[in-house]
């Protein structure tokens, strides 16, 4: 006989928040920041190669889709900095009531966007 276990609610019961919304993203970009070490890495270990695997990875680097992957681990840099930041602060018992803690949680999505934009736009401007 199959047993009646009780079932979590999941999202049928909890509405999707922006806390919850932070939390699930500050998981994938430290996934994302694995693959972007691993990009870093093969181009360290090109530069330290020979010029014809610098050169590939160089071009790669440099092509619109490799940019856009940089310009993500860059947001995914800065988005899990502003988190691991976000998380710092309520460690020390501060911003955990209702209006602080959105607050926090929209510090996090615009401060990552904001640094990741300065940053590009520095490193279009010194290119």
């Amino acid at each position: 006989m199959a047993q009646n276990r009780p079932l979590s609610p999941h999202l049928s019961i909890y509405r999707p928040m922006l806390t919850m919304m932070m939390s699930i993203t500050h998981r994938i970009t430290g996934v994302a920041l694995y693959a972007g070490t691993l990009l870093l890495a093969w181009w360290l270990i090109a530069a330290a190669t020979d010029a014809k695997s610098f050169e590939t990875a160089s071009w790669f680097m440099s092509s619109p889709f490799g940019r856009l992957v940089l310009f993500g681990f860059t947001w995914s840099l800065f988005h899990h900095l502003m988190g691991g930041l976000r998380h710092f602060v309520w460690e020390s018992g501060r911003g955990m009531d209702h209006p602080e803690r959105e607050y926090l949680a929209q510090a996090t999505l615009i401060g990552g966007i904001v640094l990741t934009v300065i940053v590009w736009v520095a490193a279009y401007m010194v290119r």
